[in-house]
């Protein structure tokens, strides 16, 4: 597939996670990311992987967590209620340490909704949707060449920190068709898995240094492995008590936290002299950019900082531009989930305005421009 396609987000996802070494894929279809499913159900099978479809999204998540155990590279993806469903499952992953990607094309909510049309209601469950302390990684693609290089850059985060990652798409990315180019393998980055170079019996599945990620083996290497969703210690056995708790739950959080500034990604556009910040995420992202143009245009200084990674949120930026700007202009396809995080880092030295939508379409970018420029009157 190396060269320049035309072709959906949904396909470019998928051969994203195929480019990034992905051979085991395990889902159930759910519209609007069903062909992402489809795709790897044709694809995997050319390239030596393994294609599953299973009874639900809960098995789904489950069986890419025991997959990857067993040493390959896995992933999944979903919609709507799915999401949902994979919650449970997500959290068991994030304190089992398993490296995997999960994939959300967004649709209109809550419950069944919106089944073929956008939303982008999911962005506070993808942080929040387990129970329990945890940190996530979250990325935004905004075209569909952004949903294969994100997919790959999902694949090798959760690599980098042993855990699963998120890729929180959106209806009309996903069914968008664009130009992608997919590079050579020598010109992608890829993550391998960091297997232990200790020998058996000196290992221990969940002992790390000092970046706070354990190295992996694979089931049936000869190697005594125990996971458990249990809190548990560095063997990987059920510890339950206060000091083991916050040693687990302190590392879970510490190894995203220690290294945010090498995982978050943001774009900046015209910030240099902005009175006012518009931000988003998604293809959001892409109606605000008019807007912001629209907004320049009429003499208004207007930038843009968009969103490429949600989680974990670039918390010092927002706090850098709330010094300089006179507002934050939120564009977002819910009724306010990450300009809750704007207003939150903000502390009150500059408003956040929010442009709400229910779903079901994407904003107008003359109301953005109308709350831009009431933004700054």
């Amino acid at each position: 597939m190396v060269g320049e396609h035309f072709m959906t987000g949904d396909h470019a996802c998928a051969e994203g996670g195929l480019a990034a070494g992905c051979s085991f894929f395990a889902g159930y279809p759910i519209t609007p990311s069903t062909e992402i499913a489809e795709r790897m159900s044709e694809r995997l099978p050319q390239v030596g992987g393994v294609f599953i479809q299973m009874e639900d999204e809960i098995a789904s998540m489950n069986t890419i967590l025991g997959a990857a155990w067993g040493g390959w590279k896995t992933m999944t993806c979903t919609s709507g209620p799915g999401f949902s469903l994979m919650m449970e499952n997500l959290g068991l992953g994030l304190v089992l340490e398993t490296p995997a990607v999960l994939v959300n094309i967004q649709r209109g909510g809550p419950s069944t909704g919106l089944p073929t049309l956008v939303g982008q209601a999911d962005m506070m469950q993808a942080r929040w949707g387990s129970h329990g302390d945890y940190e996530v990684i979250a990325l935004c693609p905004s075209s569909p060449q952004e949903l294969f290089d994100l997919t790959v850059r999902a694949f090798n985060l959760a690599e980098e920190y042993r855990m699963p990652v998120l890729v929180m798409g959106d209806e009309s990315v996903g069914h968008m068709s664009e130009k992608v180019v997919i590079p050579p393998a020598d010109k992608l980055k890829v993550v391998p898995r960091n297997y232990t170079k200790k020998k058996p019996g000196e290992y221990w599945p969940y002992e790390f240094g000092k970046d706070e990620v354990p190295e992996m083996v694979k089931a049936g290497d000869g190697y005594r492995i125990h996971v458990t969703g249990l809190t548990h210690d560095k063997r990987g056995y059920p510890i339950i008590d206060a000091p083991t708790q916050d040693w687990m739950v302190r590392h879970l959080k510490n190894k995203i936290i220690k290294n945010r500034h090498k995982i978050i990604d943001v774009e900046e556009t015209n910030l240099e002299d902005a009175e006012v910040c518009v931000v988003s995420y998604g293809i959001s992202a892409r109606v605000s950019h008019r807007a912001m143009e629209l907004a320049r245009d009429a003499g208004i200084k207007c930038g843009m900082l968009r969103l490429v990674t949600a989680w974990p949120f670039c918390e010092e930026k927002i706090r850098e531009l709330a010094q300089r700007v006179k507002a934050f202009v939120v564009v977002e396809i819910n009724f306010g989930q990450m300009s809750l995080e704007v207003e939150r880092c903000a502390c009150c030295k500059c408003p956040t305005y929010l442009v709400p939508h229910a779903g079901g379409d994407i904003h107008d970018p003359e109301k953005v421009f109308e709350a831009i420029r009431e933004a700054v009157k």
